[in-house]
């Protein structure tokens, strides 16, 4: 019991140092921005642990917080080979492969209206598919590798990043449009110099949203059939043998991955869209 009054005094500690500076004068600086978020992650592991084991729960419902990282620790090279697998293999080439599709098609349906009326509404519908549904049919036409893994990515990242990039297109004035045609520039001209800019916000924000369906995508598809290693096959087999340290180590490491993967196409977002009022400030 000591440790879970330990835990509501670590909560409330933490709750309070975070008061402190969120209502600070300096609450706007880099430093702040940066450590709020951090104390708030601490408190939580903290009061994670005091519970577990002030609480006495059941590993095999919910292990401490340092047994998953002793684990995490111990298992790095089968944790990388799983990482390599189902992030590098299966989730970032269906990601590549279905973004640069899906922008290609954003401009083929941006100059047709048939296509535009057409294939929005598909694509609306085949983005509510449920995974669970397609994954075994891609896995069974793809194989087992890491191929039909990239293909249900292909599909979870197309349509939202299709949607996205259109709505961008089109989102110029009709001043602006009206202007490049005095200027006489051609489609080309006026695609590269107003249009793609103007929809580099949308784009991106396409692109984010993919970065955590494709790593989503890759994991579940494991579920339905895998060569030895994954992150899915992983988590799989670690439920059915009941080591749940071990499932959260692959979490841990899914979701280091996925924070990088989508940190990664915030700096791009923010160094080609500095000019854009969202990037301010």
């Amino acid at each position: 019991m000591s440790l879970v009054i330990l835990a509501g005094v670590a909560w409330c500690v933490g709750w309070w140092i975070n008061s402190r500076l969120a209502n600070s004068a300096a609450s706007n600086t880099r430093a702040i921005k940066l450590l709020v978020p951090v104390i708030f992650g601490v408190t939580v592991l903290v009061v994670w642990e005091l519970l577990v084991r002030g609480l006495e729960v059941s590993l095999v419902i919910l292990p401490p917080p340092t047994m998953i990282a002793e684990r995490f620790a111990n298992s790095l090279p089968i944790l990388w080979k799983d990482l390599f697998q189902t992030f590098l293999k299966g989730a970032l080439s269906g990601y590549i492969m279905g973004c640069s599709a899906a922008l290609l098609m954003a401009v083929a349906v941006d100059r047709s209206d048939f296509l535009r009326r057409g294939l929005l509404p598909v694509g609306n519908f085949v983005a509510a598919l449920p995974i669970v549904g397609t994954a075994p049919i891609l896995v069974m036409w793809f194989g087992f590798d890491w191929q039909s893994k990239a293909a249900v990515v292909v599909v979870m990242v197309f349509f939202p990043m299709l949607v996205n990039t259109v709505a961008g297109l089109r989102e110029t004035s009709a001043m602006q449009r009206d202007l490049m045609q005095t200027y006489a520039a051609s489609y080309w001209q006026s695609f590269f110099k107003l249009r793609l800019p103007a929809a580099l916000p949308f784009i991106f924000n396409g692109l984010k949203i993919s970065t955590t369906l494709a790593l989503v995508g890759a994991i579940v598809a494991e579920f339905f059939g895998s060569p030895t290693v994954g992150m899915g096959f992983r988590i799989s087999t670690s439920v059915g043998q009941l080591a749940l340290d071990m499932v959260w180590a692959e979490i841990l490491m899914a979701a280091l991955a996925g924070s990088f993967f989508y940190g990664t196409i915030a700096l791009v977002e923010k160094s080609l869209t500095f000019w854009h009022p969202s990037q301010r400030g």
